[in-house]
């Protein structure tokens, strides 16, 4: 999935990010949080700067003659496919825990993937975004309301074909800052880039770019609770935070992006009411304010752990809640076991912009066993309900597909 493999670095002023590098021609999918054919080759990044290491920069993207719309080496537009997904969450004590569970006491949940990793694996950027922090290996375990889980679920992540994850949430210190740390180090062990949460001030003042077969793809991440938990002392710059609707700062990490040379930055939201197909009125305002700055592209939105509405504004897409990749939840009476897969192609225009030239959604479910969960495909009835919420901003005039994965 991943191409060439580069680190670009910029200095920033408030809050920045980081990111990393992924391959090329994909499918693009989104997210909630709270409480709860062949398969392409794996990525194969370059290694990440130690914590607290700028990495170096590079030399600016070429440019084609004003009016010509830059080509690939084959002479077609340049272009590449992103896909997302939900908020992952590892309950305890359910199917979920007990049907990964093997017999030397380890954890596999490479199978909890399996139906959707064909699509994941055919984008060229794959984006996840893990919820919570893990434990240390063998434990302890814990889930809501405060989760350290089990680490194997990254390398499940990683087999699936993911090649980012968003990391910022009401759950970033559930285990502390030494979780945190923890979290990123397995991700990075797993070749799974990240951007939101940070072991140091250098690391957050680092963009977080990757490139995405030649092109410079940017990702900022924050979110709008910590559920209380205050930020470390001394460490204020764990978690990138912002006070809804004020996304001044995600703006300000999204400007020093595109001031590194990312040529498209896509921003992820962990925000605002659970259980709930319909933004609020700040998250509108919000993403309305993202979609506005000439460097954001994409907004995509977790938190909800129901599917929201998917909106072009002013020719940009948001997905304002992907709902949940992997949950388990003991509150019910909601449609947690509905998701969806976003995907969106960006081709590069005359301008030199890129721009999304298709959007499409695959409605996908979560499959509760009563000895394994599952990600899949949805069935009709499910399929329907998600293209419901999907459209109910008028996302298909606009130009969403809804597409069988």
């Amino acid at each position: 999935m991943w191409g060439s493999s580069a680190w670009y670095t910029g200095r920033r002023t408030p809050t920045p990010r980081r990111l990393r590098a992924a391959g090329l021609l994909a499918a693009l999918v989104l997210a909630g949080c709270g409480s709860d054919p062949a398969p392409a080759a794996g990525p194969t990044p370059t290694a990440a700067a130690p914590a607290g290491t700028a990495p170096s920069a590079t030399a600016p993207a070429d440019t084609a003659p004003s009016g010509t719309a830059p080509t690939s080496a084959a002479g077609a537009p340049r272009s590449f496919t992103l896909v997302a997904t939900g908020d992952v969450l590892v309950h305890q004590g359910s199917s979920l825990t007990e049907g990964a569970r093997r017999p030397d006491g380890s954890y596999d949940f490479s199978d909890v993937f399996a139906g959707v990793a064909p699509v994941v694996r055919a984008a060229d950027l794959a984006i996840c975004h893990l919820e919570t922090p893990v434990a240390p290996a063998g434990g302890p375990y814990s889930g809501y309301p405060s989760f350290a889980v089990q680490p194997e679920v990254v390398g499940a992540l990683a087999g699936a074909g993911y090649d980012l994850c968003s990391t910022a949430s009401n759950h970033s210190l559930d285990d502390g800052f030494d979780g945190l740390v923890r979290t990123l180090g397995t991700l990075d062990a797993a070749g799974i880039a990240h951007t939101g949460t940070y072991r140091s001030q250098a690391e957050a003042d680092t963009p977080r770019i990757v490139d995405v077969n030649g092109v410079r793809v940017g990702h900022v991440a924050a979110t709008f609770s910590l559920n209380g938990v205050p930020l470390p002392a001394g460490e204020p710059f764990a978690v990138d935070t912002f006070a809804v609707p004020d996304v001044s700062g995600v703006l300000a990490d999204a400007a020093a992006a595109r001031a590194a040379g990312a040529e498209v930055v896509v921003a992820s939201v962990h925000c605002c009411a659970e259980y709930d197909h319909e933004p609020t009125a700040g998250q509108v305002q919000a993403v309305r304010t993202l979609l506005a700055s000439p460097d954001v592209d994409l907004v995509l939105g977790h938190h909800a752990h129901v599917v929201q509405p998917f909106e072009r504004i002013d020719g940009e897409w948001v997905a304002y809640g992907l709902g949940n990749a992997l949950a388990q939840h003991s509150t019910r009476g909601h449609d947690t076991e509905d998701s969806v897969i976003a995907r969106f192609t960006f081709t590069q225009g005359p301008d030199g912009r890129f721009t999304v030239s298709r959007a499409e959604a695959v409605p996908v479910a979560i499959e509760l066993g009563e000895d394994a969960v599952r990600l899949v495909p949805a069935d009709p009835a499910t399929a329907g309900r998600v293209a419901a919420v999907l459209d109910a901003r008028g996302a298909v005039a606009a130009g969403l597909g809804i597409v069988p994965g």
